[in-house]
């Protein structure tokens, strides 16, 4: 049975995507182009801020050029950052449960430490966390398993009696890549072209409430 659950932050345990829409969209405006539509934006968010650059303006940007728009994109994004931003329906009793159980949970997000801090103490999260390992915190991030392996050790659990759960490909990765129970979370930000179910997940989930069973060890594997 599961000793401890790790998770991604943006699509996973939090969805930020009105927050970074609404940060894309501000920078097209400022640049005189029309914003897009959130259904549009909301299954790249879990890619970061380039993504969004790209997304918003094009792919063949001079390097300069995106720069300058990435750093607009994160100073909108930063004055922003926990306007509508939620955990997803159900983790408030998910994580409830695991602090009821004595069972340590963490976070292991590509998004840089300056902008997962505080997110996290706006969410009022960052005290019950018992690791938190942003983009920054390594040298390598995902899908490198060193991320995963630096919070098991925080935690103080072994990365064979963890589960990572998240919403991307690199999630899943650097999951099985630590020697850890993977889940793919379906309600995430999951584009067309890279479903799910493609990703090699030991399980797949539709809702927060599904890792009960999961860290109960009461769920077969896919």
């Amino acid at each position: 049975m599961p000793r401890g659950l790790l998770l991604d932050l943006d699509g996973t345990l939090a969805d930020t995507a009105p927050d970074l829409a609404a940060a894309l969209n501000a920078v097209l405006r400022e640049e005189g182009q029309p914003p897009l539509p959130f259904d549009r934006i909301r299954p790249h968010v879990s890619h970061g801020a380039p993504r969004l650059v790209r997304l918003g303006f094009g792919e063949t940007l001079h390097e300069d050029e995106f720069e300058r728009l990435r750093g607009r994109l994160l100073t909108h994004y930063a004055e922003g950052l926990c306007r509508e931003t939620r955990l997803f329906d159900g983790f408030d009793a998910v994580l409830a449960g695991l602090e009821a159980s004595g069972t340590p949970w963490g976070i292991v997000t590509n998004k840089p430490g300056w902008l997962t801090l505080p997110l996290l103490k706006a969410m009022d999260l960052s005290h019950r966390a018992s690791s938190v390992v942003s983009g920054d915190t390594l040298t390598r991030r995902k899908p490198h398993p060193d991320p995963l392996l630096h919070a098991a050790a925080e935690m103080g659990v072994a990365p064979v009696d963890c589960v990572y759960a998240g919403d991307a490909r690199r999630d899943i990765e650097a999951g099985v890549a630590a020697g850890m129970l993977t889940v793919g979370v379906t309600w995430g930000y999951i584009p067309d072209e890279d479903p799910v179910d493609a990703w090699g997940a030991a399980h797949l989930i539709t809702h927060p409430s599904e890792l009960i069973a999961v860290m109960a060890g009461d769920v077969s594997q896919r």
